[in-house]
């Protein structure tokens, strides 16, 4: 049972709006969101960090792939669970996602991501000259290494919120390996 509140009837009125966005946005409001929407600011801040990332260079797909290789790296069956379903709307295999899972990939710039993200998370962001040039040589601009970076963090506080608060899987569920 999740140590926090995820009915949408008890959250800030002023979570509300953006629930609404969320809803549309997934045809469900995923149980994630109904936990954060406890503090609008949280909400606020996850929601918009999604939207801008979706925007960004990286694609979604890799984007996904990043987030299933953290997840089965914290543990967080909600995000692995997610973003698989997710990565596989951005048009990954499900052989594609759960090789992703594991930090590996058929694709080279795929693993080099990959291997640097979970870096990133294993070591607490102590990498070297070395990770970020392993990222240049396989076709990543400043601006894409950026974004991996805003990934990472993303899925770290997803994570921790699902894994902290006990939030419920409602998505098809993904063992993690």
């Amino acid at each position: 049972m999740s140590r926090i509140n995820i009915q949408t009837q008890l959250v800030p009125t002023a979570s509300q709006p953006l629930l609404a966005q969320i809803q549309q946005a997934f045809g469900a409001t995923p149980n994630m969101f109904k936990a954060v929407a406890n503090s609008p600011a949280a909400l606020q801040s996850m929601w918009a960090a999604f939207g801008a990332l979706g925007k960004g260079t990286l694609g979604a797909k890799l984007g996904e792939q990043i987030a299933v290789a953290i997840a089965n790296r914290n543990h967080c069956e909600y995000c692995l669970a997610a973003h698989t379903v997710l990565g596989q709307n951005a048009g990954a295999s499900a052989a594609e996602m759960a090789s992703a899972q594991v930090g590996q990939s058929d694709d080279a710039r795929t693993t080099t991501a990959l291997a640097f993200a979970l870096k990133v998370v294993e070591q607490r962001a102590q990498i070297t000259d070395s990770d970020v040039a392993s990222l240049r040589d396989a076709g990543f601009n400043d601006e894409q290494i950026a974004e991996i970076m805003a990934h990472i963090a993303l899925n770290l506080f997803t994570n921790y919120i699902n894994v902290a608060l006990d939030v419920p899987v409602d998505f098809p569920k993904i063992a993690l390996k």
